[in-house]
């Protein structure tokens, strides 16, 4: 199957939220991360919401793989409560993780002030052809780290994909 030409590949949002996955809160949080990886030129296959539970998770981000996505953006449940247990499922499903993004999305929250993002434990890794990223949940925080993303997203995936040689 060719690539288009356009588009980076597909991507999977999985927003954690107790809240959101028992449906007293109205989601807004996929539609943003939606349009944003629209505009990064990603086809996104959908909006998955789990509770923050290590095994649920763990569950959406293995399927995401499998499936072949290119991308899975998980927004939500990285900071340093005990609820927070999106990077301890991430970091059972990563085969190699990239810090290097992972440090860049938390000095660009800073700079842009958005504390959840600062503090937060979030992860960036390969698991299989798949790059795994954990945002922090709030809007700014979002933004930013989709921001921060698009400059190295195009990158990373052509190396996974065999197109980028450098």
């Amino acid at each position: 199957m060719e690539r288009d030409a356009q588009r980076l590949g597909r991507a999977l949002v999985v927003i954690v939220d107790d809240r959101l996955a028992q449906g007293e809160l109205e989601d807004n949080t996929g539609p943003l991360v939606t349009e944003l990886l629209e505009e990064a030129n990603f086809i996104v296959d959908g909006v998955v919401v789990v509770r923050a539970d290590t095994v649920e998770i763990r569950n959406a981000l293995n399927t995401a793989v499998i499936g072949g996505v290119d991308l899975v953006i998980t927004v939500g449940a990285t900071g340093v409560s005990p609820r927070d247990v999106t990077p301890d499922a991430t970091a059972g499903v990563l085969d190699r993780p990239v810090p290097g993004i992972a440090e860049a999305l938390r000095s660009s929250a800073l700079a842009a002030g958005a504390m959840d993002g600062v503090i937060s434990r979030g992860l960036v890794g390969i698991s299989g052809s798949t790059l795994v990223v954990n945002l922090a949940s709030s809007r700014s925080a979002i933004r930013d780290g989709m921001a921060t993303l698009s400059a190295l997203v195009r990158h990373v995936i052509g190396q996974l994909s065999g197109l980028d040689q450098t």
